[in-house]
């Protein structure tokens, strides 16, 4: 399996418009951080898109992303869906229909948020991307690979994180209730979402995330959606050994 990180940012991204931090002025390309989303290449079979976020167009083009099979949705918030407009070359090239995976309440979002996809009245001169939504309610396989949604809360807001294998995804988190806790045993690498420094009612604090990775026991442990209050070397110079800031562009062979 091969993990691409696409982006690594909170919605607003780094830089943030109109700032004038260290970090949004940074020279350090790892300071430069788009909405988040990975890409999970399985065995060079199957291609794995994890939310489609508000740059996904850019980051397809900056990755060479030119095949995408399925996406998995972890929650609708506009950072992590706004993009799905741009899967439509997908279509284009591929065409079938691009099965879109998440809970009820994200689905039920997606088809609101987007519902000229659905409606039979829109015109369809420009072109609609075309979705086959799907409900997630258990583990289920791609190919000779489990998948695993793994219950989180973002807030008050329950949303999904996801075990691909042994490796998981852990975005937007801000609490992983006890009945989740056995579903990430024996992960190897670990992908979990730290916000900043100071608390937050919605994500984990560094500090928070420290103690979750530490918790899971991960070989290895990557920090996403970093505000810009988290530069990338001075951060990571404070982080345990197995423990870092992700990158957009950072890939991972598991």
């Amino acid at each position: 399996m091969r993990v691409t990180f696409l982006g690594t940012g909170t919605s607003s991204g780094v830089p943030v418009v109109g700032c004038d931090c260290a970090t949004c002025r940074s020279d350090d390309p790892r300071d430069k951080r788009w909405r988040p989303s990975i890409y999970l290449d399985l065995d060079d079979a199957t291609q794995v898109l994890v939310d489609t976020s508000t740059d996904f167009r850019s980051q397809a083009l900056a990755f060479d992303i030119t095949g995408l099979d399925i996406i998995l949705f972890t929650h609708h918030h506009a950072d992590h869906v706004m993009g799905l407009d741009d899967v439509r070359p997908f279509n284009f090239r591929q065409r079938r229909p691009i099965p879109c995976v998440g809970s009820a309440s994200t689905l039920a979002a997606l088809r609101r948020m987007f519902f000229y996809v659905w409606d039979r009245s829109t015109p369809k001169g420009g072109g609609l991307p075309q979705l086959r939504l799907l409900e997630v309610t258990g583990p289920f396989c791609l190919g000779p690979t489990e998948v695993v949604p793994v219950p989180i809360l973002h807030g008050s807001l329950p949303i999904l994180g996801y075990r691909v294998d042994r490796f998981a995804y852990l975005t937007d988190c801000s609490e992983i209730p006890e009945a989740s806790w056995p579903l990430l045993e024996g992960v190897e690498v670990l992908v979990l979402g730290a916000l900043r420094h100071r608390p937050h009612p919605t994500h984990f604090s560094l500090t928070e995330a420290v103690e979750a990775a530490a918790r899971i026991g991960a070989r290895q442990t990557y920090f996403t959606h970093m505000c810009h209050d988290l530069p990338h070397a001075e951060t990571c110079a404070s982080l345990p050994p197995s423990v870092t800031l992700a990158h957009d562009g950072l890939v991972v062979e598991l």
